[in-house]
């Protein structure tokens, strides 16, 4: 799972404009893990991108990596607020 966060973590990291206010944690869910992304207010539509494309990618390839450690993984973004 740690391998899925850190993908996670460094991808949304290179998109944001305040790298340093992304804050990755992960919740137990009875589905498998939900990992929850927060950046900064001003950074909330780069991580969901035009029509929700650059989140929806982002999924897709968290998906990947988290089906290669056998895991289950959904990732939500929300602002720091």
């Amino acid at each position: 799972m740690e391998t899925v966060v850190a993908f996670v973590e460094e991808a949304v990291k290179q998109l944001v404009n305040e790298p340093g206010q992304v804050k990755v944690e992960t919740v137990a869910d009875r589905h498998g893990k939900i990992i929850k992304v927060t950046v900064a207010p001003g950074d909330v539509g780069r991580v969901i991108g035009k029509d929700g494309r650059v989140i929806t990618n982002l999924r897709t390839m968290s998906n990947a990596v988290a089906a290669k450690a056998r895991v289950k993984a959904v990732v939500k973004v929300q602002s720091e607020d």
